[in-house]
């Protein structure tokens, strides 16, 4: 059991070095529930207030400078506004930021997303990723005839109730606060990585899709295992029920086309946003033709009335959004800054785990691509750099939050001018050799300071 840790140097520290971040803090408290506009961003005592950044950096209210491992949740792949991306935004917000009517960049934002994604016969952009899950079970249902969809526990799909589901332990199919009992009733919640649960719920007949992140919950934080997708495809052809992939982190980060131009395995739907859009907001839902026709209006009322899913939103496809869409989907097509990003998530990994073997400290630093995590479970301190495999452990150990390390871990990090969100990071173009020098010299003395205290 994790020993609670009460605030001591660590965070006195912190509190002393931000007050400018804890006096706004203090103002959005009497504007926003819980103080903040995103449950991640949520941090005791309180978060820090960011006021501009380039590149791999960010400055906060208080002038101190990190390096940054947010990379806006996964949005940004060259780092904070890169050069190309923001002058295709400064060019078209000169032409108009809203035209109420369809544009030549969405055309082409749409022709470069058929270009990369093997499954994208169709696409329709909408505004955030948590509408293109939700976008990808309507028009699942509507496809199959069925209501019921498959997901698997600890993988996220946005926060609407229709999979706001069995993410977190005890990973159990119950309606959070506001969900409605007969929504969440028609969603089955199997084990991570079960090909064997999954196949027994499907034998029902009445799954209309399964869904899953397919490099694992929250970008691989347990990874799924080789032949997993493979073993998915098929089940679902044999069931008759959709495979969608919930690409809205692994899309244009892992490879070009995504987690499944990687593995090789193509989906039937597949959701996008954060990279699509270049950092702005954006989101899609891409797949099968015939299955996208449910967005299509018919000849007559009637038959559109018994066919055709109604698909509004003022901001999809929005001209600043498909120009730094544009912009970054042209710049990752060759592959070279998916590979650069990971080469930089696989340096600083090993540089982490030399350091946890150098202190004996048993947690892991791993990851697959332009990341690195921390697992505060670990057994044993890694033996070296190269001691990253983390396979072999059950599943929720893996997934398992472990607050008051993690919260520690920031507030130490930040201290020595490094942010990440606790547990998981995500590394950019421009995270280059001098910055995973200096992310290694900080993280080394964060960690000193967390022996010190007794954290780790």
């Amino acid at each position: 059991m994790e020993r609670p840790v009460a605030p001591h140097n660590i965070e006195n520290s912190y509190i002393e070095a931000l007050p400018a971040s804890e006096a706004l803090f203090e103002r959005a408290r009497k504007i926003f529930p819980d103080g903040v506009t995103h449950d991640s961003r949520r941090m005791q005592p309180f978060p820090i207030y960011v006021e501009k950044a380039g590149g791999a950096h960010k400055w906060d209210a208080d002038g101190n400078r990190y390096v940054d491992y947010w990379m806006g949740h996964g949005a940004l792949l060259f780092g904070h506004n890169p050069p190309h991306v923001v002058d295709a935004v400064r060019d078209q917000i000169a032409r108009g930021t809203h035209y109420g009517a369809s544009h030549t960049k969405e055309v082409e934002w749409g022709e470069w997303v058929q270009k990369l994604v093997p499954c994208a016969e169709r696409l329709r952009f909408t505004a955030s990723g948590t509408e293109a899950t939700h976008m990808a079970l309507r028009l699942a249902r509507a496809f199959t005839g069925k209501k019921r969809v498959v997901k698997l526990a600890g993988h996220f799909h946005g926060w609407h109730e229709g999979l706001e589901i069995g993410v977190r332990a005890p990973y159990e199919a119950e309606p959070e606060a506001g969900q409605l009992a007969e929504v969440v009733e028609t969603v089955t919640v199997c084990p991570m990585n079960d090909l064997g649960a999954v196949r027994d719920v499907l034998a029902s007949g009445e799954i209309a899709a399964v869904i899953l992140e397919p490099t694992g919950p929250h970008f691989g934080t347990v990874p799924v295992p080789q032949g997993f997708l493979e073993g998915l495809r098929k089940e679902t052809k044999n069931a008759g029920a959709l495979l969608i992939f919930d690409e809205v982190v692994s899309g244009f980060r892992v490879a070009p086309g995504g987690a499944q131009d990687l593995s090789g395995v193509t989906p039937d739907l597949s959701a996008f946003a954060k990279i699509l859009a270049g950092g702005l907001p954006g989101g899609a839902v891409a797949g099968r033709e015939d299955i996208l026709q449910f967005l299509v209006t018919k000849a007559t009322p009637e038959e559109t009335a018994r066919t055709k899913i109604p698909h509004h939103g003022t901001f999809n496809a929005n001209p600043l959004s498909a120009a730094a869409g544009v912009a970054m989907l042209e710049s990752i097509a060759d592959g070279s800054a998916i590979r650069a990003a990971n080469e930089a998530g696989a340096k600083l990994r090993f540089g982490m785990n030399e350091i946890f073997a150098r202190g004996k400290v048993a947690w892991k630093a791993y990851g697959d691509h332009s990341d690195w995590k921390i697992f505060y479970d670990a057994d044993t301190p890694p033996r070296d750099g190269g001691d990253q495999s983390v396979s072999e452990m059950p599943w929720r150990r893996l997934n398992a939050p472990h607050r008051t390390k993690s919260r520690a871990m920031r507030q130490a990090l930040i201290l020595h001018g490094i942010d990440f969100n606790g547990a998981r990071a995500l590394t950019s173009t421009a995270h280059t050799d001098d910055i995973i020098a200096e992310t290694l010299d900080g993280f080394e003395a964060a960690v000193q300071s967390l022996k010190e205290e007794g954290v780790a």
